[in-house]
């Protein structure tokens, strides 16, 4: 009996403590973008009112995310009943905008004021034992920082 109910605490803090940082985490996020509002992001080759772009330069942000084991779990009972897997869709979204909020602040530390012809780039990170699992995600940003003229 005492080892059930050890293992219920312990499934229970980690839920809790898992919870509260992701919540601290997009806080964070939230917090660091609306620092870096005013810097353009586009996906085009061009800055819309732009007649000129000076100083092209790479720029990039990267992180990895790892998948907890509640995550695994939710994720494999998502796969036995179909439907979105929520849980990875919410680690794909904070590394994401971690990857994008690291890209934007190496093109502040270079002086630039936009960035054009961003990409993401996602890359599975598989658990040593096997293949099939997932131990975390690395998400990998980058693009062209430029100068408007």
């Amino acid at each position: 009996m005492f080892e059930i109910l050890s293992f219920l605490v312990l499934l229970g803090l980690g839920y809790a403590v898992g919870g509260s940082r992701n919540r601290r985490h997009l806080q964070h996020l939230d917090a660091e973008e609306k620092k870096l509002q005013n810097l353009s992001t586009t996906t085009g080759i061009l800055i819309p009112g732009s007649s000129a772009l000076h100083q092209p330069r790479l720029v990039c942000g990267g992180t990895v995310i790892s998948v907890d084991y509640f995550k695994r779990a939710f994720a494999i009972l998502r796969t036995i009943t179909g439907g979105r897997v929520k849980s990875y869709e919410s680690l794909l979204e904070r590394g994401r905008r971690e990857a994008v909020l690291r890209m934007k602040q190496d093109a502040q530390r270079q002086g630039a004021d936009a960035i054009i012809n961003v990409r993401i780039e996602t890359t599975r990170i598989a658990n040593g034992r096997s293949n099939q699992q997932i131990a975390g995600l690395e998400i990998l940003a980058y693009g062209t920082a430029v100068q408007r003229g």
